[in-house]
């Protein structure tokens, strides 16, 4: 019979066993997929996980964060909605993490890689969605991006200051998963290095169009009949669409698999599809996320946003520990303390300093 003492000999080598288990199996991935094995590091040198490879521990410090947490209640695109199924940052986030993973495995590129870095590719954003970042942007001198926040939470501000030390890769993915509105797939902030970053970037799109369809469609803002002839090229219904979206971009991609060595494979849609889906996320813009009702919301959302921002520089005694850095200027503080807040938090608490907008907001 195995005593107590016994199985504790026994388990640093069994433990060991499982790391070397996993790394053999990020060995048999495509010769382009991002191995943790192979990683540019962190920024400060760390014991390896004996039970996880370096892109599970990433993805695990990112999902147990606060920051993490307060996506639930983080605008998506209809703020601090009453309905219980609008989308929020949170589900947004999710619904990426998994087109992702999608795409990653059909793909044999590193599933874990893609998921860390979805679920960390918009824990930057402030409340009220793009109005709130509007505001932070026009008011730091160094302008405000979530992407670029989203880097600085979990490399800076998470863990009491400190940072989630992660490795390059996933923030490089964060980094630079944002995109323009010219295309759905514009480079404003640069090439991802790994393909499983470059698939973050194509998930997020394909995510936000069909679930902001659905939105609007609750909301009533948008019927079906309005739908242009691209949502129906692509599909009748949200399945659909995602299905013809994701089965696209395998198929486009394929040189990322290692079918061919000689290629430089990038992830990507057909011709034919890019243009739908490009499409589709300009009749979004026209019709939905530039609409009356949508805007005249947002721009009270961006108010409340200014006003606290100008009540924190006045007293930065009041900006909460550990949401900011101590030695930063009073703006980048309250800037980093506001990005943090969710929609019901900003909105109550601007009330409580009796911001005209917020007392018109039932949250």
């Amino acid at each position: 019979m195995t005593t107590r003492e016994e199985k504790s000999e026994l388990s640093p080598a069994a433990l060991t066993a499982v790391r070397r288990r996993l790394e053999e199996r990020e060995a048999l991935l495509s010769p382009f997929a991002a191995r943790g094995s192979t990683s540019r590091g962190r920024k400060r040198p760390e014991p390896p996980s004996p039970l996880r490879t370096e892109y599970q521990v990433d993805r695990d410090r990112i999902l147990h964060t606060k920051a993490f947490r307060r996506l639930k209640h983080k605008t998506q695109v209809f703020i601090a909605p009453q309905q219980d199924h609008f989308v929020t940052r949170m589900t947004h986030t999710l619904e990426v993490a998994e087109v992702a993973r999608t795409i990653a495995r059909a793909l044999n590129l590193n599933e874990d890689l893609a998921e860390a870095a979805a679920l960390g590719h918009d824990i930057g954003h402030g409340p009220f969605g793009h109005a709130g970042e509007e505001a932070l942007a026009e008011l730091l001198p160094d302008g405000f991006r979530h992407n670029y926040q989203s880097v600085r939470v979990l490399d800076q501000l998470e863990n009491g200051g400190q940072g989630l030390n992660l490795t390059f890769e996933v923030l490089d993915a964060v980094e630079k998963s944002s995109k323009a509105r010219e295309d759905i797939l514009a480079e404003g902030w640069g090439v991802p290095v790994t393909l499983e970053g470059q698939i973050v970037k194509i998930a997020d799109a394909v995510a936000y169009l069909n679930h902001d369809i659905d939105d609007a469609l609750r909301a009533g803002i948008i019927t079906e009949e309005d739908l242009p002839p691209a949502a129906w090229e692509l599909g009748r219904n949200h399945r659909e669409r995602l299905d013809t979206l994701i089965a696209d971009i395998v198929a486009a991609s394929w040189d990322a698999t290692g079918a061919r060595t000689d290629v430089r494979p990038q992830i990507r849609f057909s011709p034919r599809v890019h243009a739908l889906a490009n499409d589709l996320r300009e009749f979004m813009f026209r019709r939905v996320y530039l609409y009356d009702a949508t805007r005249r919301e947002a721009e009270r959302g961006k108010r409340i946003v200014q006003f606290l921002f100008a009540y924190f520089v006045e007293h930065p005694e009041a900006i909460s520990p550990g949401f900011s850095l101590p030695d930063d200027p009073v703006e980048r503080r309250a800037a980093d303390y506001i990005s943090g807040m969710t929609d019901r938090y900003a909105i109550r608490l601007a009330r409580e300093l009796g911001c005209p907008e917020a007392l018109e907001w039932n949250v």
